[in-house]
């Protein structure tokens, strides 16, 4: 007999993409659907997901949650090797073919499950390895943006594959090579929040707002929401508290591992809180959210300010203050979009013009829809407005 199918599972390479699985299994466990018979896989490669596992383990979500050794390409030296130009086209797709097959041939001994056991397969971006391999096997999944409107910001698929782009994307149709967000033989679809924000929508993409599936959500979903990912929530409780008591502003800091000197990322993010610490004329109280992946020591560098665990997606602050409440008065980031937190008043995007600044523009060329931009939303009616500096 067969391997018994299996209905789901998702495969994670972030905190926003477990989100995005938890609120896609809510949804469905409100619609008293087929709730609980997902598998999650959490890959080690980029992120470090320290206890993750052992909550989502019995958040009742999921049934096994399985960690993921995945390997970057740069670990196996014959992929670094079959990376290099041959200085013409007709070589490197050759060249290219041979890669495709063989990183996925080289990743399998790391893959941790049989993908061909499951029903429904959900690759948060599938530009890692784990999209190679399942092309390589015919394991047919979908695709889902990897950030918010991500793909409005940086095309990935097209900004990856420049010069003869739609040569590539048809052999990768035809699954001789393999390129990210839908453009793969084996990709079903590519699930994105709106398409009418992107460029070059494709066939392939389907609309699932991320709105509708955070409106859903009862207190019983925020709050176990918020015990998966907060490691400690009476010290997040306390920070948040501190934040409010002096009766200042409270201005939020995004920071994201910007620049690969950290000497200029610490300048970046100094700047930053010296030009917008202060609402209407008040200095702020600073609240500085760290990105998982940003190494920088930001409880060293702002010992004055208050410095939350970095390790768990903005969008659960949404949930631990009270209803309708905003925790801040403004939230300032480069290139993180910040239009899914909905506790602050004001939200600064800084984008590309910010960080050229900072850095070669060479080096964030292609970040696109990326002009400074200003949203307000005003406590009497929780709209928002828009103005472009």
């Amino acid at each position: 007999m067969g391997a018994e199918i299996r209905k789901r599972i998702y495969v994670c390479h972030t905190y926003y993409h477990v989100y995005i699985a938890c609120l896609k299994e809510l949804a469905r466990r409100e619609g008293k659907e087929d709730a609980g018979k997902a598998d999650l896989v959490l890959s080690k490669m980029s992120n470090d997901f320290r206890s993750l596992k052992a909550r989502a383990q019995v958040c009742g979500l999921f049934g096994a949650v399985i960690e993921f050794d995945e390997k970057d390409y740069t670990f196996f030296p014959e992929l670094v090797e079959l990376k290099k130009d041959r200085g013409n086209i007709a070589a490197n797709m050759l060249q290219r073919i041979r890669f495709c097959r063989r990183y996925a041939e080289l990743e399998a001994p790391y893959v941790p499950v049989d993908f061909a056991q499951y029903q429904d397969i959900y690759v948060f971006c599938d530009s890692d390895p784990i999209g190679y391999y399942l092309s390589w096997k015919k394991i047919r999944y979908h695709a889902v943006e990897d950030g918010l409107d991500c793909i409005r910001y940086r095309d990935t698929a097209r900004d990856d594959n420049r010069g003869h782009f739609a040569l590539k994307a048809f052999m990768a149709a035809q699954g001789l090579i393999f390129i990210q967000n839908g453009y793969g033989k084996y990709c079903i679809d590519m699930e994105v929040n709106d398409l009418s924000a992107l460029d070059h929508p494709i066939d392939k993409m389907v609309e699932v707002p991320r709105d509708l599936l955070t409106t859903r959500l009862t207190d019983a979903d925020k709050d176990l929401l918020t015990r998966l990912f907060i490691e400690n929530r009476d010290q997040l409780a306390q920070a948040l508290e501190k934040a409010g008591e002096s009766g200042r502003p409270k201005v939020l800091i995004l920071t994201e591992p910007l620049c690969k000197d950290l000497a200029m990322r610490r300048r970046l993010f100094e700047d930053m809180i010296r030009e917008y610490g202060t609402v209407d004329g008040q200095e702020a109280v600073i609240v500085v959210k760290p990105h998982p992946r940003d190494k920088l020591d930001y409880t060293e560098i702002f010992p004055q300010h208050i410095v939350l665990d970095g390790f768990f997606p903005m969008e659960i602050l949404n949930f631990v203050g009270r209803e309708g409440e905003m925790l801040f008065d403004r939230v300032v980031t480069v290139f993180t979009v910040p239009s899914s937190i909905h506790c602050a008043r004001g939200k600064v995007y800084l984008g590309a013009p910010y960080m050229d600044r900072y850095e070669d523009p060479e080096e964030h060329r292609s970040v696109t829809n990326s002009s400074f931009t200003v949203t307000r939303t005003t406590p009497e009616n929780n709209s928002e407005g828009e103005k472009k500096e």
